[in-house]
């Protein structure tokens, strides 16, 4: 009973994209057509909706802190199970040239719906986007996490902001943990406390100097 209902909320999330094209940021730029290579990719996994454009200002300003993030919950020498998250670039681009200009600059690991497909509209619609960036979180189920973690993402950092999401999605697979979090038990080198504190340093500064223009603007925008 318990695996038929695990597969039911699979599935959830997998028919968001059944019958879609993903494609792979990667140089080939592969694509995910099948079925059995969208559930490979999205089974029990959050996932994250990044929908942004070239011709936004937040938006650029804010890939790099998305990339440092995703990184840190991507790369093993961050994370030792980096297979519970996924990240689906949605453009809101006005040319395919606009598009693959924004994606040169976007995590390799991530994915993207093709520009020519429509559905781009219908998932921006789904979701209520109205400002940009928004980063939509789902559950594994396919239910919100979050309507938009960019804020989150800004202020929390990889570890606590994941953490608190996969404490939300109540996901099976519960192994997550940073290296760095048993750096004592476990260095990989002798200069890996002063790569991961030479990596926090500029993080924490790409973070907070985005944090202050995104932050500033926002609130100012409010109090008029």
């Amino acid at each position: 009973m318990w695996q038929n209902i695990a597969r039911f909320k699979l599935f959830i999330m997998v028919d968001l994209f059944l019958d879609r094209v993903l494609v792979k940021n990667n140089w080939d730029q592969d694509e995910l057509n099948t079925e059995r290579e969208i559930i490979g990719t999205l089974e029990n996994r959050i996932l994250m909706l990044f929908f942004a454009c070239a011709g936004c200002e937040k938006c650029r300003e804010f890939v790099p802190i998305l990339n440092d993030f995703f990184k840190r919950l991507k790369d093993p020498f961050y994370i030792e199970n980096p297979a519970l998250l996924a990240l689906v670039y949605i453009s809101l681009d006005q040319t395919e040239e606009q598009q693959e200009k924004f994606l040169k600059e976007l995590h390799k690991k991530s994915l993207f719906v093709a520009f020519e497909d429509s559905y781009k509209k219908e998932l921006q619609a789904k979701f209520d986007v109205i400002n940009v960036p928004t980063v939509v979180v789902l559950r594994p189920d396919g239910s919100v996490l979050s309507a938009n973690a960019v804020d989150e993402i800004c202020r929390l950092g990889a570890a606590d902001c994941f953490r608190n999401w996969q404490e939300g999605a109540e996901l099976v697979e519960r192994s997550f943990m940073l290296n760095e979090e048993y750096d004592d038990l476990n260095l990989r080198s002798a200069t890996d406390p002063v790569r991961r504190l030479k990596y926090k340093t500029e993080d924490d500064k790409r973070r907070k100097k985005w944090w202050d223009f995104w932050g500033k603007g926002k609130y100012e925008e409010e109090e008029d």
